[in-house]
């Protein structure tokens, strides 16, 4: 798969470089340091995956995140940041990103990588912390849901799409989207990311 990866801080963009490249399915087609080398590797070259730091000058990496949606550019973003920051993480989830992990989690980098190229979401757990402690307070689901409600929650925790929740409850793609809605709606979450979350701290 080809990478970018955009950090205004050069010795962390060269250590990553180095990571990443030492699994030979990962190819840096090319570094940089802010807004205007991304946009620049995204206007010449079929990046699989644009590893972007948040913070960079003027322009964010948000700012990345929205060229390529606007774009309708088929590039994945992974955010590797320092910022574990309320609005910046709902800005990126709202946005589509793939991934958001701490840079302090190098470990994980290479893992997280393949794990967004096989087209998975992927949050460090203090983000997962972060989204639920922003959003949610624990509430006893069992007195919140109906039965059936509980039995869609842990399918969309356990990451099963709306298709693939009717075929195996027998109910229209259609319900399933109302049963969402309700769910949402009574756990005051915004998102099946949300859901899933809230799932695994209250099951």
């Amino acid at each position: 798969m080809n990478i970018i990866i955009i950090d205004d801080d050069k010795m962390i963009t060269y250590a990553l470089k180095t990571i990443v490249e030492s699994d030979r399915e990962i190819e840096v087609v090319g570094i940089g340091y802010g807004y205007e080398d991304a946009i620049s590797f995204l206007e010449k070259e079929i990046i699989d995956i644009a590893l972007l730091d948040i913070r960079m000058g003027d322009k964010t990496g948000i700012d990345i995140l929205e060229y390529i949606n606007n774009k309708n550019i088929a590039t994945r973003v992974l955010f590797l940041t320092t910022f574990l920051d309320d609005e910046y993480i709902k800005n990126a989830l709202s946005l589509g990103a793939y991934g958001y992990i701490l840079k302090d989690d190098f470990e994980n980098i290479i893992p997280a990588i393949k794990a967004v190229n096989a087209g998975q979401k992927v949050f460090g757990s203090n983000v997962l912390n972060t989204i639920y402690n922003e959003s949610v307070n624990k509430k006893e689901i069992s007195k919140i849901l109906t039965e059936k409600e509980l039995i869609i929650l842990k399918e969309v925790a356990e990451g099963l799409n709306n298709k693939e929740i009717s075929n195996k409850l027998y109910l229209s793609e259609g319900t399933i989207r109302n049963y969402i809605s309700s769910i949402l709606e009574k756990l005051d979450l915004r998102d099946r990311t949300q859901l899933a979350i809230y799932y695994l701290n209250n099951k």
